[in-house]
């Protein structure tokens, strides 16, 4: 496997580079983050650019590209200290052009043209999380229309979102067998009117987190939501695998995020140890110091593999159940320890507000939890490694 840059990667990352220090500095992030506003100037400038429509087939607008030119994209936007959170969203959208009807898909790219989500997805409640074939939001038809009622959880932009692909539950399964996968389905859900106001039957309410502030994440209640048929999504009891359909492209997008995130506290870090002058001299030059930088090195360049290595897989048409699932865990876990690690380097100044790896630390810590949990990610990939060797 060669991870070489052509000189067509190259110059796209330095085009990102251009343009995060002219829409993407730290002191920009700072003010967002510190105003819990999403970086909506920001993320204009990499639509206006065309990063943000990267991956997305052409008939909608975008730019095809392999996995491995999107990592590399991700990866150096959060390198260049963006938050992990605004950019590689778009990636999600396979569900709906693969998916949505012609109306559907028109409807969704507006926003996204418009530089605002083109959906959030309505998977996890507050019984399905990990458990995502537990979903007990229900669709029952009545009357000629179709009746939405349940609950969403940790909705990410739900408060701007002008839609949500919702997946729901038959009303009519059978209640002794609630985690048939058959019954469940895909609904196109319009959350808010052109005014920006929420439509009937639908309630959002904001969570408080302790990162991300930039972003917004929603619980949300739906009660008798009415839709029309022509409102569902693909195929009426397909809903779980179509959401399927890029959960592993989607996990590696959030190892490459941490990835840049981590290379970013890195360099912060390492640039501080050898200017900080503690007893005579930089700290960088005392060997606990040393060592911290070193292990430091050690897990971004494992990062660095496992991310390139897996897309590489992916571009060339192998699986990557096993891979995806691994690099998720490792790279969540190891991302962290990296911004834990600068934090320790950086000393006080690393705790304060004012050094962007305190909003990193705060930021890293939920992809131990998001797009897959630890637990569910060795649960995929025990599975998974153990199948060759069992008895035939």
């Amino acid at each position: 496997m060669d991870f070489s840059l052509t000189d067509e990667q190259e110059l796209l990352l330095e085009s990102v580079d251009e343009l995060m220090e002219r829409y993407g500095t730290e002191e920009y992030f700072k003010q967002c983050d510190e105003e819990h506003r999403w970086p909506q100037e920001f993320t204009d400038a990499l639509l206006e650019n065309g990063f943000q429509m990267l991956g997305v087939d052409e008939a909608f607008g975008g730019t095809p590209v392999d996995v491995q030119t999107l990592m590399l994209v991700s990866e150096r936007i959060c390198k260049n200290g963006a938050p992990i959170y605004v950019y590689g969203n778009l990636c999600a959208l396979k569900d709906m052009t693969e998916y949505g009807s012609p109306e559907q898909q028109e409807q969704c790219f507006a926003e996204v043209m418009a530089g605002r989500p083109g959906f959030v997805l309505g998977f996890t409640e507050p019984g399905a999380g990990s458990d995502s074939s537990a979903v007990a939001t229900t669709f029952k038809r009545r009357d000629g229309k179709v009746y939405l009622n349940g609950s969403k959880s940790f909705m990410t932009n739900a408060v701007n979102s002008k839609y949500m692909l919702c997946v729901a539950r038959d009303a009519d399964d059978d209640p002794a067998d609630p985690k048939n996968r058959s019954r469940v389905s895909m609904w196109w859900v319009q959350l808010h009117d052109d005014e920006g106001n929420v439509m009937p039957g639908i309630k959002i309410e904001p969570l408080e987190k302790i990162g991300w502030n930039m972003g917004n994440t929603c619980e949300m209640t739906l009660t008798d939501v009415e839709l029309d048929e022509k409102d569902l999504v693909g195929v009426e009891g397909n809903g779980f695998m179509q959401a399927m359909v890029n959960f592993e492209v989607e996990r590696l997008i959030a190892c490459a995020q941490s990835l840049g995130a981590a290379e970013c506290a890195f360099e912060d870090a390492v640039t501080y140890a050898t200017q900080r002058i503690q007893f005579g001299k930089p700290i960088g030059k005392n060997q606990l110091i040393q060592e911290h930088i070193t292990d430091m090195y050690m897990k971004i360049e494992n990062m660095r593999n496992w991310v390139y290595r897996t897309a590489w897989k992916i571009d060339n048409g192998e699986p990557v159940q096993i891979d995806s699932a691994v690099a998720k865990l490792y790279c969540g876990r190891a991302a962290f320890d990296v911004i834990d690690t600068a934090m320790q380097v950086m000393g006080g100044i690393g705790y304060t507000k004012d050094c962007r790896i305190s909003r990193l630390w705060r930021d890293q810590r939920v992809y131990r939890i998001g797009a897959g949990t630890d637990e569910i990610m060795i649960h995929i990939a025990g599975r998974a490694i153990q199948k060759p060797y069992a008895a035939k």
